[in-house]
């Protein structure tokens, strides 16, 4: 992993900013470079990218038991990922981040920003939803329930490596 510190922090203007770019052989997606910087004043940001051109996918993946929550998934700062049955989505976009991971980690991801619902609202109907949703995707983890996971990519840096996701290229 090369890492560059000191650099200058857009947000808080102090040149304590680490640089890190990683490169990682991915089974079945290629040679992939995750790119981070990290700053003390708490600014962070992350991406995902394919050495090689690829072009832009639909990637539809249903995870139907707890093995399911295995398969790794790679998401960079270009993807939409939407989950319908939890009525959430992350949006593509400059405070989007990438990651690799699994289900079970993005999965996650969706959970804390549940918990943060759950634990900060005062709208008791914004609780109980968040409680609701929680425990969905408990169950789904359980291998009680089963969802879809759906990531759109037009830079084609996404995807979800098993045999049961659905590649299809987008127009």
């Amino acid at each position: 992993m090369e890492e560059i510190k000191g650099q200058l922090c857009p947000v808080c203007g102090k040149k304590e900013l680490t640089l890190r770019e990683e490169e990682m052989d991915i089974p079945y997606f290629g040679l992939t470079f995750l790119f981070s910087m990290d700053c003390p004043c708490g600014f962070s940001k992350s991406d995902v990218e394919s050495a090689e051109k690829k072009d832009p996918v639909k990637i539809t993946f249903n995870v139907e038991g707890v093995g399911d929550l295995n398969a790794r998934v790679i998401k960079s700062g270009s993807a939409l990922v939407k989950i319908s049955q939890l009525k959430m989505s992350m949006e593509p976009g400059e405070n989007s981040e990438g990651f690799v991971s699994n289900v079970e980690g993005l999965l996650g991801k969706f959970e804390k920003i549940l918990e943060g619902q759950r634990d900060s609202s005062d709208d008791p109907l914004v609780c109980k939803k968040a409680k609701k949703l929680l425990k969905k995707i408990w169950k789904v983890k359980c291998g009680d329930v089963a969802l879809k996971i759906v990531i759109e990519d037009k830079n084609g840096n996404s995807a979800i490596i098993s045999e049961k996701a659905k590649v299809e290229k987008l127009k």
